[in-house]
């Protein structure tokens, strides 16, 4: 299956970012938001994308034409003009980057890939969003009804303060509450190429006529979806998702070897690679004393002196480490 990803807007609202690159390169944890919203759909199994590329598409294809200099440890041997990867590592992905027109709206940019996802059922999203939705499930949801689309409906994050009156005495304040009951499109869409038959030139806007005419023949149904959504439209979403990120507690992260089953890295500790959050001890060899510049009698009788043995991955660039110690 392949997921088409929309990267080629504006981004007016985060100018102080889009000025000198397109919106889903804006960095997360130092890696384009874009690059998290692809680790999702390849934790499920979804590795071949086409991303439709509009404004300053340029620096996409760059970053995919040197990805192994963004994110691997290189040696130049400039006298025989070769390059050799050190550390680090590539993903298990097929990436097709279309220009899709500077000013094409969403469902241009839509239809101008339909050569690339005509024969197969396909994911479809937003390149500036996170979530940590289960796309296997979505997936699963939207063959069993068997219509032409699938949305994620989700809640909207909330953006300021609410006050909790009582006449007009201020009885409490809640802080950034999350929207109301109503749901929203989200992106993560599942769609039948059919659909893209509704899309009648680079004018069109996904969410309007052909989303419309989806729910008017009875062949549009939601997913619904309550855990972590989050856009990024602004300064302060951006900042709120990068604090998420160093936090080591990003939602949105569903990838990587399962953490859970493992103990948690006793310490706060950041790859030395990537600088992403180490979460869990892959392997624990117990401890070792010090080494033989420092022996002596008391601290090889004194495990306590001895530093651990604890072998660390990063589930970021796969960089193997021990863990920190004194």
């Amino acid at each position: 299956m392949k997921a088409v990803i929309l990267a080629g807007g504006l981004g007016t609202r985060l100018a102080e970012e889009t000025s000198v690159r397109p919106k889903p390169m804006v960095e997360v944890g130092g890696m384009p938001i874009l690059w998290h919203i692809m680790k999702t759909y390849s934790a499920h199994g979804i590795d071949d994308f086409v991303i439709c590329c509009g404004y300053k598409g340029y620096v996409i294809k760059e970053y995919f034409a040197n990805y192994f200099l963004h994110v691997s440890d290189v040696t130049f041997d400039v006298a025989e003009n070769r390059m050799e990867v050190l550390r680090g590592g590539g993903e298990p992905w097929r990436v097709t980057l279309v220009d899709t027109g500077d000013e094409t709206l969403t469902g241009g940019r839509l239809r101008r890939v339909a050569e690339h996802v005509s024969d197969e059922t396909f994911c479809m999203t937003y390149g500036d969003g996170l979530s940590d939705v289960d796309v296997t499930s979505l997936v699963e949801f939207h063959h069993a009804h068997g219509r032409l689309a699938t949305v994620t409906a989700v809640k909207p994050p909330g953006r300021f303060g609410a006050l909790e009156l009582d006449g007009d005495r201020v009885a409490g304040f809640i802080e950034k509450p999350p929207g109301d009951d109503g749901l929203i499109n989200g992106g993560f869409f599942v769609l039948e190429p059919a659909c893209l038959e509704l899309i009648v030139g680079d004018d069109t806007r996904w969410e309007a006529e052909p989303l419309s005419t989806l729910a008017e023949r009875d062949e549009l149904r939601a997913y619904q979806h309550l855990g972590f959504w989050q856009p990024m439209d602004t300064v302060r979403e951006r900042d709120l998702l990068n604090d998420l990120w160093e936090s080591g507690n990003a939602p949105w992260r569903v990838w990587g070897p399962v953490a859970r089953d493992r103990p948690p890295c006793p310490v706060p500790m950041k790859c030395r690679h990537c600088a992403a959050p180490l979460e869990s001890v892959f392997l624990d060899l117990g401890s070792a004393p010090p080494s033989n510049a420092y022996l002596t009698a008391d601290r090889l009788a004194g495990p306590e002196a001895w530093y651990p043995l604890r072998v660390l991955v990063c589930e970021s660039c796969w960089l193997v480490q021990t863990e920190d110690f004194a």
